[in-house]
């Protein structure tokens, strides 16, 4: 119990305002419930739709065994909120506690999370980018679009860019007998979340597939017809792929324009915020009332040598919102900190993906068990000698076990016998990843901080 009353007044008769209607804002809005909080709640939505599960467009909906609005994620108990969905938040006043939205209205809070999470990055040139039959695909209304498409059989789809959600969508047109292009810009599929060793692996399994992969190189304008619909997309190689279809799969925005000049420290890389979730302002000091958890929050982690650490990951959404809505919610000496392994999965072409802690931040790679010809192995990442991350190809089991190495900073390479070691994991290899500046379109997890790579930047306070 709070000495002074003041968190229980807050638990009472406090006003919470989760901006952010989506997986986090979600579960962090139960939790608070959870936790006793039974003041007004109110959920800010961009989108008209109550949260719903993304992981699924990628996959059963474009395959046409969902329908999107089948995606809703289910509730873990009633939030009493007063939901105002399809009204963006477009400012934030720190000082006077109040988020504005779209419509004018304002909404007080005395605890604020945001949870804005992240957009699909649009193709660069606006006349091209709405030439009718171009998609992205981050939102139910993306997935619906893009399913009705595929599914009137167009004699060609162009995938621009081969990271996890352009293999997907790869993978989901080989399914429905679509032939399909891939372009990318780096020498294989995956190879900003995983490097060059598993990507060449990921590139032969897309050609097993029939998909025309052309990777190293570049898709310089899209081209439409008299009926301003796209019919072909040109190439840095000079050739030209005819196309029905383009999906446009360059990684992703985060949601933060909408703070600008409020004094947050928000950029293009997230909200920078404590491991406990409050968020840092302009100035590097933490904030006592506003949090932030999910794609758009940026946090350090001592397993990964304190960086800023930004991850698009559906699980790290969910133990982030809740760290955060118990953080709200607790006085100081019973705060705790998000620290979270990242893990990621995905399904494509038949084979089950699954990675933990951050490869891309892996310098060496051994293939601990299985073999890469086969499909069917475990590579596992090292950095500066310690085990820093793991990814399976159909080999889901093992998972857990590299995590628990990642978690005690156990040495790299294994010293260890393991099971199914097959020669070619007797000795690391370069994890071939790509150099950091230069941007590909696949990695769901960002590093900032001192790394003498980080590309910095310059917030720029309103007034100053």
């Amino acid at each position: 119990m709070s000495g002074d009353g003041i968190l229980d007044r807050l638990k009472r008769e406090g006003r919470v305002v989760v901006v952010g209607a989506s997986l986090a804002g979600l579960r962090a809005a139960e939790t608070l419930r959870e936790k006793g909080f039974a003041g007004s709640l109110t959920m800010v939505g961009d989108e008209p739709y109550e949260p719903y599960d993304r992981p699924p467009l990628s996959k059963q909906v474009l395959l046409g065994r969902a329908t999107s609005d089948h995606t809703s994620l289910p509730r873990r108990r009633a939030i009493d909120a007063q939901w105002r969905l399809g009204v963006p938040a477009t400012g934030l006043d720190m000082a006077a506690r109040r988020v504005r939205l779209a419509d004018g209205d304002e909404v007080g809070y005395d605890r604020l999370l945001i949870a804005t999470g992240v957009r699909a990055r649009p193709w660069p040139r606006e006349s091209e980018a709405e030439l009718d039959g171009v998609f992205v695909l981050r939102t139910r209304d993306d997935a619906t679009g893009l399913e009705r498409a595929l599914a009137q059989n167009p004699r060609r789809v162009l995938v621009i860019g081969a990271g996890f959600t352009g293999s997907e969508i790869a993978s989901a047109c080989r399914e429905r007998g679509i032939a399909v292009t891939v372009a990318e810009r780096a020498a294989a599929p995956l190879v900003g979340a995983l490097g060059g060793v598993v990507g060449q692996v990921a590139a032969e399994i897309q050609r097993e597939h029939g998909v025309d992969l052309r990777c190293g190189i570049m898709v310089t304008g899209l081209e439409g017809d008299a009926a301003n619909r796209v019919r072909a997309a040109h190439l840095s190689d000079g050739n030209t792929v005819d196309a029905d279809v383009v999906v446009v799969c360059l990684g992703a925005l985060r949601n933060t324009e909408w703070l600008a000049g409020s004094g947050l420290g928000a950029g293009p890389r997230g909200i920078a915020c404590d491991a406990g979730c409050r968020a840092f302002d302009i100035r590097g000091i933490v904030t006592d009332d506003v949090y932030v958890a999910g794609d758009v929050a940026r946090s350090p982690h001592p397993l990964f040598g304190y960086q800023f650490l930004s991850l698009e990951h559906w699980g790290n959404a969910v133990a982030q919102a809740e760290t955060a809505a118990h953080n709200m919610m607790s006085d100081s000496v019973d705060r705790r900190p998000h620290i979270w392994v990242p893990a990621f999965w995905s399904s494509q072409f038949g084979v089950n993906i699954k990675s933990v802690g951050v490869p891309s931040m892996g310098t060496e790679i051994l293939i601990a068990q299985g073999a890469l010809n086969e499909r069917r192995f475990t590579g596992v990442y090292g950095y500066q000698g310690r085990v820093i991350g793991a990814v399976t190809f159909d080999q889901t089991k093992w998972l857990q076990f590299y995590q628990q190495l990642i978690e005690t900073t156990a040495p790299f390479p294994p010293s260890f016998a393991t099971v199914d070691r097959r020669p070619e994991g007797q000795r690391p290899v370069d994890a071939d990843f790509p150099d950091p500046s230069v941007p590909t379109s696949g990695p769901t997890v960002t590093l900032t901080g001192y790394s003498p790579a980080d590309r910095r930047m310059t917030f720029t306070p309103a007034g100053h």
